[in-house]
């Protein structure tokens, strides 16, 4: 919605809205499809994508999902909070897309490199690591163990145990070879662009299978 100082012009004799008002109605019709979370987490996204993280200000999030800054202000204190709770809701989305639950370590393998480069690729991910801010990336992702970190610990858990059973994972507590798997593969991710020139994407793939492989086999 505007605000009451936001500018009214009109293109001269083509009756368009301006940039900022379709923005707003793009925003409203957003509210209406997603609810007001996903409407803000959205436009949050769409803000870091398009001009980098830099220029994610509070009041054009706000704008781009069509509310006002005290509806934001209600859900998340700033812009860094957030952000955080976009990174939660994409890295969640991703990992649910995936099958990380097999039969057996090779299908367990495959989930996770399927993850890791489904993440590699994000676009929200990747203008974070490329923004001179990457400290918020870090903070959510790589200092702490957040709600995104759990959910990944816990669906490891899960397929490493299965891999168990089936007797083609090594044995060992399951939380503890899920929090190694994920170190692996979240440092593969965040450096992946520093060994791009020596390491293809076929390698990359390969490569991070193995490391995998061969830590997880009995």
């Amino acid at each position: 919605m505007s605000s009451s100082n936001e500018p009214h012009e009109r293109g001269t004799g083509s009756g368009a809205a301006p940039a900022a008002e379709r923005g707003t109605e793009r925003g409203t019709e957003r509210v209406a499809e997603r609810g007001t979370d996903d409407a803000i987490l959205d436009a949050a996204a769409e803000l870091i994508i398009q001009l980098g993280v830099g220029r994610a200000q509070l009041a054009e999030i706000a704008r781009r999902a069509g509310v006002s800054r005290p509806t934001v202000y209600r859900r998340w204190p700033d812009v860094r909070a957030v952000i955080g709770a976009l990174l939660t809701r994409e890295i969640a989305a991703t990992r649910d897309a995936v099958r990380l639950t097999g039969t057996d370590r090779g299908a367990f393998v495959d989930g996770v490199v399927e993850v890791a480069v489904r993440l590699r690729d994000h676009p929200v991910l990747g203008a974070l690591l490329r923004s001179g801010d990457s400290d918020t990336l870090f903070e959510y992702v790589v200092d702490r163990l957040g709600a995104s970190q759990r959910g990944l610990l816990e669906a490891l858990r899960s397929g490493i145990e299965q891999g168990q059973r089936h007797g083609s994972i090594r044995a060992g507590e399951p939380l503890e070879l899920a929090a190694m798997v994920l170190l692996i593969a979240q440092s593969t991710v965040q450096s992946h662009r520093m060994v791009a020139p020596v390491l293809s994407e076929e390698a990359w793939r390969r490569e991070l299978a193995r490391a995998l492989d061969g830590y997880l086999a009995p």
